[in-house]
């Protein structure tokens, strides 16, 4: 408008009011929605808040708040499978960050929680109960739902949060696998969002695991074996306390076979235990082990790293220490393996835990196994073998033994030395009068029981103290474990393995009391030992 002069007049009101209006739109045309889901650090699923924000801008999707590379990709799986679902992918400027900042993020399962953001915060979706649920699954382009890696530990702390669980259905049974949890298993997008606008309700999943394992299914047994009966003891006392054992003998004389029948004998998990190795596994597949009530039973090459072995890399994950937790963890060719290798499993054997430190922080991973070791007596593995004559020099027999360090020997409660077979006894046709594993094992969860009443724990994880307290000896075997320890130069780490091994044996004969009897036998399993001749 000009006045009559010719001069330019604005009306500040109607600009007032423009501005006004403007400001306005940009406030209501701002959303903001927010989406829980979980992070992967070690066992543990700390808890991820996924805030999408929609603003005016160029068209852009943002993922900021420490994002690895397999995250900031999912800007186009989201992208196609919102489009390919039905929906309509905002064409605003789109923030979403993962907090906590300086937690690090990574793998595929934040997809289907920021394509929901997205939904909620373009008011596609129902966004009123969204606290109520915790989401994870990776998208395909479809839309589909794909199964990630890490579930059980994301149930477990979604449960104790009190939130239900949205996840792909082939992670569901997975998640089921705590009784108390709410779990809706979800196929694709779609289906999810059908389910939080009410248009379409999911049912709560629903999975009965068989509880009942049966040994048999293995086909292993200890009748298979003939003869080595002071093996077979060995192996029996090693399962009823948890010992560690080393087989030492010649090729052929059964000590692959033997370490193979030990979870034939050994009880199957309890429900806690199952659900610890279970979450375990559960980092490095995304389905569960049909026979998971069975005790892990690790057998890795001796060309294995020392990270294969105890865990780690650049995002840690657990090794075979920790994948034999609960378990029995056997070293076939035990000399073979890197001198470096052997070293790292010190610890863990004592403590129960491993503990992998970065620089952004550090995972502790359990890792209570069972060792059991076998090795030749030398290069050749005829040392001692009058059936063979030993073609070994006594410098190549000392640089062989040596390769296994003396502070690992003094961790391993048991060594066993294995005779070769005569010809006899693999002649033998008629039907084995061997026990069976069935009813050794019923020896050993008797044993076991007995432990766990009286300690919480089994033998080989007794404290110093509690071996004091419970391992109370007479004059005469005192007398007597003096002088072996004298003249075995015993460690006093050897010292009180020697006496956990006799409690264990007194607890299979059901037994108050350490007999002298007991002491002789734990004994009998150093002072035979070439190693500590």
């Amino acid at each position: 408008m000009y006045n009559k002069f010719g001069y330019l007049i604005i009306d500040l009101s109607f600009l007032k009011s423009t501005l006004e209006s403007s400001i306005n739109i940009d406030f209501i045309m701002s959303k903001l929605a927010i989406v829980y889901s979980r992070a992967s650090c070690g066992l543990e699923s700390p808890l991820i808040s996924v805030e999408t924000h929609l603003s005016h801008g160029l068209p852009q999707l943002a993922i900021v708040g420490l994002a690895e590379a397999s995250v900031k990709e999912s800007k186009d799986r989201v992208r196609s499978a919102i489009i390919n679902s039905g929906f309509e992918f905002p064409i605003r400027r789109i923030t979403i960050n993962l907090a906590p900042a300086d937690l690090p993020k990574n793998s595929g399962r934040f997809d289907l929680a920021i394509a929901l953001g997205i939904l909620a915060a373009s008011d596609q979706i129902n966004s009123t109960e969204l606290y109520t649920y915790e989401f994870a699954g990776e998208l395909a382009l479809s839309g589909q739902l794909r199964a990630f890696k890490g579930a059980l530990p994301f149930a477990i702390a979604t449960n104790k949060s009190q939130r239900s669980l949205i996840l792909p259905f082939d992670n569901a049974d997975e998640a089921m696998l705590l009784r108390d949890n709410i779990v809706y298993a979800a196929r694709d997008l779609k289906q999810v969002c059908q389910h939080l606008n009410k248009q379409k309700l999911m049912q709560q999943h629903k999975f009965v695991l068989p509880l009942v394992h049966d040994h048999a299914s293995q086909n292993l047994d200890m009748q298979d074996i003939h003869g080595q009966p002071h093996a077979k003891r060995a192996l029996e006392i090693a399962a009823a306390g948890g010992h560690s054992m080393l087989l030492i003998g010649p090729p052929g004389a059964g000590k692959t076979m033997l370490a193979s029948r030990l979870p034939s004998i050994l009880p199957q998990l309890s429900l806690d235990e199952a659900l610890e190795v279970t979450a375990i596994y559960s980092l490095g597949q995304t389905s569960i082990n049909k026979e998971w009530l069975q005790r892990p039973f690790r057998n890795p090459h001796h060309t294995s790293s020392a990270i294969a072995m105890v865990g780690g890399g650049t995002i840690p994950k657990p090794g075979e220490v920790s994948f034999a937790h609960n378990g029995v963890l056997f070293l076939d060719e035990l000399p073979e393996f890197a001198r470096n290798v052997l070293e790292v499993m010190r610890e863990p054997l004592e403590s129960g835990n491993i503990v992998i430190a970065r620089a952004k922080g550090k995972i502790v991973f359990p890792c209570k196994f069972q060792l059991i070791a076998a090795m030749n007596p030398c290069p050749c593995g005829q040392l001692n073998n009058l059936a063979h004559c030993c073609q070994c020099s006594q410098e190549q027999i000392l640089r062989y033994q040596k390769k296994v360090s003396s502070p690992l020997l003094d961790r391993i409660d048991l060594h066993v030395d294995l005779p070769s077979l005569p010809t006899e006894l693999l002649l033998q046709t008629s039907e084995s009068t061997q026990e069976s594993s069935t009813l050794i094992r019923t020896r050993v969860i008797m044993a076991r029981q007995l432990q766990l009443q009286r300690n919480k724990t089994l033998n080989h994880m007794l404290s110093n103290a509690a071996v004091k307290q419970l391992c109370v000896l007479n004059k005469d075997t005192k007398r007597l474990l003096q002088q072996a320890a004298e003249k075995l130069c015993l460690s006093a780490r050897g010292f009180y393995r020697i006496l956990k091994i006799a409690r264990t044996i007194a607890d299979l004969e059901n037994s108050v009391v350490i007999e002298k009897t007991h002491l002789t036998e734990s004994l009998g399993f150093r002072a035979k030992s070439r190693f500590f001749n």
